[in-house]
């Protein structure tokens, strides 16, 4: 069963339709890459998998529920979207307590979460002096101080130099072999080659594909192929028995 699904997701903004139709599926213990061109509606999609935004039809759904009817969202699902929305004057341990008293977490998890992101050294510096990089890391592990079962990540190498990267990758493949669904939105196509086990691709709101990595890049590179379809703008998906289906045209 999917942990993370979505159906028919479809939201406009007035004459603009942003996502179109859009469906697909996550499964535990798999990194799965999120592509696509600016503008494709990745983003939207996200925010709406989150109860961010509410879709003008279709249905998003982790767990089997919508996120407003999680029992339990902390623990059932961790997400970063920007390396922002932190109050400059907290220290990344006072950032990370406060949120620990909102999902119901152990004080003990917060040092665990900042040496999970190697950032124990800098547990006691405001934020306001941190990086980037640094509050991409933070960002991470407020998602993961309630051990959840689905991370949902847009663009969280942004800000890393490459050993930060390698971290990341290691990161990711990690809690995906513990069991973890790992949703990643990246435009840095050579890393999700190397750590994810399948993408989505989007284009103008709908999906191109859905296949595992290593089907894509039989024969070529994971940007080659991306070029190719999203340039197209039409594609195939791939169902659950791996057959070859024509990618659904929603109406506009």
């Amino acid at each position: 069963m999917a942990i993370i699904e979505a159906v028919g997701l479809t939201k406009r903004y007035g004459p603009v339709t942003a996502v179109d139709g859009l469906s697909f599926s996550v499964e535990a213990g798999q990194v799965v890459g999120f592509l696509g061109p600016n503008g494709a509606g990745k983003t939207t999609a996200l925010r709406m998998l989150l109860g961010l935004v509410r879709p003008d039809s279709g249905r998003a759904t982790i767990c089997g529920r919508v996120y407003a009817d999680l029992t339990a969202p902390a623990a059932q699902v961790g997400a970063v979207f920007e390396a922002a929305g932190f109050h400059p004057g907290r220290t990344a341990r006072n950032h990370l307590r406060i949120h620990a008293l909102a999902c119901g977490v152990g004080a003990a998890r917060i040092d665990d979460v900042l040496e999970l992101v190697d950032l124990g050294h800098a547990a006691g510096q405001r934020v306001s002096a941190f990086s980037l990089g640094m509050r991409q890391r933070l960002g991470l592990a407020t998602a993961l101080l309630a051990d959840p079962d689905v991370l949902v990540l847009d663009e969280p190498a942004n800000g890393l130099d490459p050993e930060g990267v390698h971290w990341l990758r290691d990161l990711l493949r990690g809690m995906a072999a513990d069991g973890t669904a790992v949703l990643v939105s990246s435009h840095i196509l050579a890393e999700v080659a190397q750590t994810a086990d399948s993408v989505i691709i989007v284009n103008r709101g709908r999906l191109v594909t859905q296949a595992p990595v290593a089907t894509l890049t039989a024969s070529t590179g994971l940007e080659d192929v991306f070029l190719s379809l999203t340039a197209a703008g039409t594609g195939r998906v791939d169902d659950r028995q791996g057959n070859n289906q024509p990618a659904p045209e929603a109406s506009r």
